[in-house]
């Protein structure tokens, strides 16, 4: 009769598990790449303060006032004015586009204001779809400025003749609400989430109940098994669509200022590019647990990088352009831009055209990786 316990077979299914864990790359990569992955993202690439924000600078005289008020808000560490204007609509299409965050406009007459002793303004746009971007920036405005023009004037700072009032127009999002910068990125998780992760089990599903040697017998081309597995995951994505921008209207009365049209056209060029995506993890997946590993793998670092949860812009540079190669970053962009913005086409048509180019990435991998047999 055999012993209630056994060192030795203990031993011998600990080498077991041990030589499948080895086989079984994907998971052991996953069990180290994982963790490693949170520690740098969130200890190097997340932060809720961002510095540096592209911004623009309206103004049509170089008085020494105006320059030591674009001197005192870059010393502050916010702004960085990439972009020197001569008009407001010029400023209007950089916000429009997303160039820029602020826009900073000194009219012609301040420094005559501020020699006489008069009401002196600046204007601060600030693009506020992303309230917790601009909060940190706007808080410290007044207080700069005044300091700064005390400074160039030589007076106490308590002179009333000293005052200067700075208007902060916050576009877009006036009340700071969270939700109608949230809600819109919702549809690009939810969309990401689900139909990656059913398009890539899709097919690992057909290889481990033997079902995929009908399809290798079928006379059809890589493409038309491509197209015939991820095209019908389109119609699922359609009625996610629906659903999320209904209840962004109804129960979150999130505005909606551009053309619905636009919206569709890049919500249907997102979904086709992450269902071919999902495909193209299923050829890299042999079982439905890897193809769910896969997924993770890449929804983790998009989730953090693309902007949704955090400030895009205040992650490091190398951060940033990381972020750059997920669908989701651009297309959160232009869901954004359209609902919030009313964005044209010509505003978003460079983070469309990205999306469209994923679209023939990930279906040229899929296809050179498609094998005709189950080896």
């Amino acid at each position: 009769m055999n012993a209630v316990f056994s060192f030795a077979r203990l031993g011998a299914m600990l080498i077991k598990e041990f030589i499948q864990m080895r086989r079984d790359r994907i998971t052991f990569g996953m069990m180290l790449g994982v963790p490693l992955m949170q520690l740098v993202l969130f200890g190097y690439a997340i932060n809720n303060d961002p510095k540096a924000l592209p911004s623009a600078l309206v103004s049509v005289s170089q008085d020494h006032y105006s320059r030591a008020m674009v001197s005192a808000l870059e010393t502050t560490g916010y702004y960085r004015f990439d972009h020197v204007v001569e008009s407001a609509a010029e400023a209007e299409r950089l916000m429009a586009r997303g160039e820029v965050v602020f826009v900073v406009t000194i009219p012609s007459d301040f420094a005559r204001q501020v020699d006489r002793g008069g009401k002196a303004q600046i204007l601060i746009e600030a693009d506020a779809t992303d309230p917790s971007v601009a909060s940190g920036a706007i808080s410290t405005l007044g207080t700069v400025a005044q300091q700064a023009l005390t400074r160039e004037r030589g007076m106490a700072a308590g002179d009333p003749q000293g005052a200067l009032e700075v208007v902060v127009h916050r576009r877009y999002n006036p009340e700071g609400i969270s939700q109608y910068n949230i809600v819109p990125g919702l549809l690009g998780v939810i969309l990401q989430m689900t139909m990656v992760m059913m398009t890539a089990i899709a097919l690992t599903r057909e290889r481990e109940r033997g079902t995929m040697e009908n399809l290798l017998a079928m006379p059809a081309s890589p493409l038309e098994i491509m197209l015939g597995k991820v095209l019908p995951y389109l119609v699922v994505g359609a009625v996610q669509v629906a659903v999320v921008l209904s209840a962004a209207k109804l129960l979150f009365g999130v505005p909606f200022i551009g053309s619905f049209t636009l919206l569709l056209s890049a919500v249907l060029i997102f979904v086709l590019a992450l269902v071919l995506l999902g495909y193209t993890i299923s050829t890299v997946a042999r079982t439905q647990m890897q193809a769910m590993q896969l997924t993770f793998f890449f929804f983790l670092p998009s989730l953090l990088l693309s902007g949704f949860m955090f400030p895009y812009r205040g992650m490091p540079l190398w951060a940033q352009w990381l972020g750059e190669i997920f669908p989701l970053t651009h297309f959160l962009r232009v869901i954004r831009a359209v609902m919030l913005k009313g964005a044209e086409l010509p505003a978003v048509a460079f983070e469309t055209g990205v999306l469209a180019l994923f679209i023939f990435i990930y279906a040229g991998i899929a296809l050179l990786r498609f094998r005709r047999t189950l080896d």
